[in-house]
């Protein structure tokens, strides 16, 4: 069977990536529905010049797809995804899957009701290969049990292409929700949590007062019955570094710790994803630019085999419900 998709809303440019590597898998793209004309529909248009645009929502909704990709505004991204699963299909949705607990209730609800999957891209892990590589290399013990993660995730703010929506916190959901979902995720992921709470957590807008809905700073830290850990989040990358961020993710083992320098690695390699391995035996940095993205071919055998590989749609709704717990708190000290 070949699985077949389509994409819906194009508002954010990860759903380039999110359309590439599910068309890498062997699945079908039928089209693609969005509202109005975002910046980044002729970048997708370029990429995928030969995909028909649906006139209306209702259209790829009905489309017979197996899947629906959505990049949404973040605040309309719950909607989509209730109304895709309601018209049988399943949901890969960029992050944040939604903003605000309410409509992550309506999310659930809705996944009890149709029995369909609602999977939010992390891409900070699923479509990095230095972290495939450090998920083997901690599955094979090579620190021993995870104690502790600390995720930073420094994002450029590129303002002149920004929309309006980025600048508006209803609508993209507040700094922790959004960026910090990815740290959530990496870090019940790398330590096998199964619950967790926050501990902390605290939002800024330093640098924008002309904006005063942007935050351009966040920080939170959250514990497990496995462990802790600290996330960074911010809009200050420098013009002078070659890519949108430097993000980096330190695992601490009981026998060693892996460093991830994801996109750049500054004074050190070229390139993109770079890991550091220390260990009782190793000292050493690897390539791990071949590891691979195992996550959209696991999504696609469990759309046809009702099976949970990719993610467990327990893990997906915690990410997201820590991220938006976060948000609140700090919104309230």
């Amino acid at each position: 069977m070949t699985l077949k998709f389509v994409a819906i809303g194009l508002d954010h440019r990860h759903i380039y990536g999110m359309t590439e590597n599910m068309l890498a898998t062997g699945a079908e793209c039928l089209g693609y529905w969005t509202d109005g004309n975002p910046e980044t529909l002729p970048g997708f248009r370029k990429r995928f010049p030969t995909l028909p645009r649906f006139d209306r929502l209702d259209d790829a909704l009905n489309s017979g797809a197996d899947l629906a990709l959505i990049a949404a505004v973040p605040a309309d991204r719950a909607d989509l995804a209730v109304s895709s699963m309601r018209n049988r299909m399943d949901v890969m949705t960029d992050k944040p899957g939604c903003t605000t607990l309410e409509q992550l209730d309506q999310i659930k609800d809705c996944v009890a009701e149709t029995g369909r999957i609602w999977s939010v891209n992390f891409s900070e892990r699923f479509e990095v290969p230095a972290v495939t590589r450090a998920d083997e290399l901690v599955a094979a013990g090579a620190i021993g049990k995870v104690v502790q993660t600390v995720g930073l995730g420094p994002h450029r703010l590129n303002r002149a292409t920004r929309p309006a929506w980025f600048f508006q916190r209803e609508r993209y959901g507040g700094i922790l929700t959004d960026i910090a979902s990815h740290q959530i995720d990496q870090f019940l992921h790398f330590t096998g949590a199964a619950t967790a709470e926050i501990t902390h957590s605290f939002t800024a807008n330093y640098a924008n007062p002309d904006d005063p809905g942007l935050e351009d700073f966040g920080e939170l830290s959250l514990r497990s019955e496995n462990g802790t850990g600290y996330i960074r989040v911010d809009w200050f990358t420098p013009d002078a570094l070659p890519t949108w961020g430097d993000g980096r993710l330190t695992i601490l083992g009981t026998q060693g710790y892996i460093e991830l320098r994801k996109y750049t690695d500054v004074g050190g390699s070229p390139g993109t994803d770079h890991l550091i391995l220390v260990n009782g035996s190793e000292c050493t940095k690897i390539d791990a630019s071949d590891a691979g993205l195992p996550y959209f071919e696991r999504l696609s055998r469990d759309i046809r085999e009702r099976t949970e590989t990719a993610m467990t749609q327990a893990h997906c709704f915690l990410v997201m419900e820590l991220a938006l717990q976060a948000q609140k708190r700090a919104n309230q000290t």
